[in-house]
């Protein structure tokens, strides 16, 4: 599946691209991230752990960095296993600097395998886009925080100065097990008039 996206961030793109290349920002930008270690220069060994429907998954895979144009544009590129399946996928970043204003835009291009895939595409697709929609959006709030100024233009009334909310590594789960418990119900109910 691909995914796109961009962002406006009101710094400098040297700052950007600095940030890019900071493992500790890049391990908070990850949901569930648990580990993200320097390998080399352009390569990092990373284990996360996110609910995925009814499954737990725990991934460990690298991350590397290809494709790199100092101060302009990089792709990371991503596998991860798990005994529930795979994921494997790329991210190319693109730094345009305008008055002091740099655009981050991004193109996601994710596959998944595995048990994981038997979820069905409607399922991943929804996931894939709301990490990615959090990994991008978390790294504008880490590098440029929106400022309260900005807020009451844009956004009057909003309280919050953050561009995404923090997953929780189980933000599926409400949606699943809600429904689930409703068939439950239903069923002992029907079992209960056709035993009657």
């Amino acid at each position: 599946m691909k995914l796109s996206g961009s962002y406006k961030l009101n710094v400098k793109k040297e700052v950007v691209w600095k940030a890019l290349n900071d493992s500790n920002i890049l391990k908070q930008c990850i949901p569930g991230c648990k580990t993200f270690q320097k390998e080399n220069d352009n390569t990092f060994n990373a284990t996360a752990t996110n609910q995925i429907g009814p499954m737990n998954a725990s991934f460990s895979g690298t991350v590397n960095l290809l494709n790199i144009i100092p101060n302009e544009s990089y792709t990371l590129s991503g596998e991860g296993n798990s005994p529930v399946g795979f994921v494997n996928g790329k991210a190319d970043v693109k730094l345009i600097e305008e008055n002091s204003i740099t655009t981050l835009s991004y193109e996601v291009d994710v596959n998944v395998g595995g048990k994981i895939a038997q979820l069905g595409s409607r399922l991943i697709d929804g996931v894939a886009k709301k990490m990615s929609d959090y990994f991008f959006g978390h790294f504008a709030d880490l590098v440029s925080p929106l400022e309260k100024n900005y807020l009451e233009i844009t956004s009057p009334g909003r309280e919050n100065s953050k561009r995404v909310k923090k997953l929780k590594s189980n933000f599926l789960n409400k949606h699943i097990y809600s429904a689930l418990l409703g068939f439950v119900l239903l069923l002992v109910v029907i079992f209960y008039f056709v035993s009657r």
